[in-house]
This record gives structure tokens, C-alpha cells and sequence, in this order.
């Protein structure tokens, strides 16, 4: 089965080579263009793609507040991040909004590639360096219901970016319990996305973040 792509940009140029590439892999299918954040809601609704790879600053409604309204409105629709900027304010407002990857536009194709079949795998990837920078800012959640010892460990695999695929061999249960897991894990942390789920796992110290390049 194909996975469905929406892509997000205000320049038309992007739009038209990041299709052109992506249909070069068999497992992609591109089912729709947006030039806006506005425009992404609505075509996310409408379409109910798989990925949504979202520019960050575009006129009117921006990358971030429409990546917040897609998680919140259909939260199995993925978003990752894919921008020109690498600042600590379009870090941390996207990851908040619940995106699950943050990519630069002059990331090697083949890492794109590698990127979107981990989203849809449930993989969560955090370079060192935009780690570092999430753990010093980001707030750890409330959590009123503590999490079960099986949850700590889904969530510890999670963090250590292993897939659903991978947490259900190596825990014995099947990838449906998997998802019911970081379903509640989510819940329990008042969190919309995975990536904000290993940040707390990161900053509680449940894994430690290897340092280096990644």
C-alpha cells in the first residue's frame, strides 16, 4: 500500500520537485499540493494523507498553527517539519504542535526518504543537536496518571527510535497493543505527538541521549 503524501509550501517550485522526487519511489504516492497553512488543514481533512511534509513560514496561517490544527483535528495524520530555518522558535513551536519530525530542505534525499517510511513506521528520530536544544526549553508534562511499567517500556523504545514493528517483536504483543499503548502513553503525558512523548522520556532521565553526531 502506498503511503499518501500532502506536501505544504508556498513556492511552487519546491512543491513541483519535492512531488517529482518522491513519486520516484514506489511506495509514495503525492495526493496533494498546498500553498498555505489554511490550505493544508483543508486538504489534510479532505484528502487524509499519511504525512503532511509542512513548511514552517508561509503567508497567513504559518506551518506551525496548521501542523497544531491537523494533529488536533486528525491525529493520524502525521506532520514532519520540513523547513529552511533551524531556530529554537520554529524548533520548539513545531515539535509543541505535535509534528513528529523536523527536517532542513537541504536534507540527502535519501535521508527524506528514510525519514518519511520511519513516521509511518511510528519511529521517532532526534538529531543531538535539536534534542539538546528541545530538553533545555520544552516543559516537562503534568502527568496526573503514572504511566505502567509496560508503558515506561514501550516508551523507552520509543525514545530509543525503535518502529511499532520492532517494539511488538521484542515485547511480545502485537502492533495493535503497541499503538493502544502510546495511544494511553499520549493521554497520560497530555501530549499530541510521540516526539513531545520522548522528550519527556529524555528529560526524566527514563533514556539517556547519546551525544555525538547523529
Amino acid at each position: 500500500m502506498s503511503i499518501c503524501i500532502l506536501i505544504a509550501d508556498d513556492h511552487a517550485v519546491v512543491r513541483q520537485g519535492l512531488r517529482m522526487f518522491l513519486e520516484t519511489d514506489t511506495d509514495f504516492r503525492v495526493v496533494g499540493e498546498a500553498e498555505n497553512g489554511e490550505e493544508a488543514v483543508r486538504l489534510a481533512g479532505e484528502l487524509q494523507p499519511d504525512i503532511v511534509l509542512m513548511d514552517l513560514i508561509m503567508p497567513g496561517m504559518d506551518g506551525i498553527i496548521a501542523t497544531s490544527r491537523i494533529r488536533r483535528q486528525y491525529p493520524d495524520v502525521e506532520v514532519i517539519a520540513l523547513t529552511s530555518v533551524l531556530d529554537d522558535g520554529s524548533i520548539f513551536g513545531a515539535i509543541r504542535a505535535g509534528a513528529i519530525g523536523y527536517l532542513l530542505k537541504d536534507t540527502k534525499a535519501d535521508k527524506l526518504i528514510y525519514a518519511v517510511k520511519s513516521a509511518i513506521a511510528g519511529q521517532v528520530q532526534l538529531s543531538p543537536q535539536v534534542a539538546e536544544r528541545l530538553l533545555r526549553e520544552v516543559d516537562l508534562p503534568h502527568v496526573i496518571e503514572p504511566l505502567t511499567d509496560r508503558e515506561n517500556d514501550v516508551l523507552r523504545m520509543l525514545a530509543s527510535g525503535c518502529s511499532n514493528k520492532e517494539i511488538a517483536r521484542d515485547l511480545i504483543i502485537g502492533e495493535k497493543t503497541v499503538k493502544t499503548h502510546v495511544s494511553s502513553i499520549l493521554s497520560k503525558l497530555g501530549v499530541i505527538s510521540r516526539t513531545q512523548a520522548v522528550v519527556y522520556a529524555l528529560r526524566t532521565g527514563l533514556i539517556i541521549f547519546p551525544h555525538g553526531p547523529s
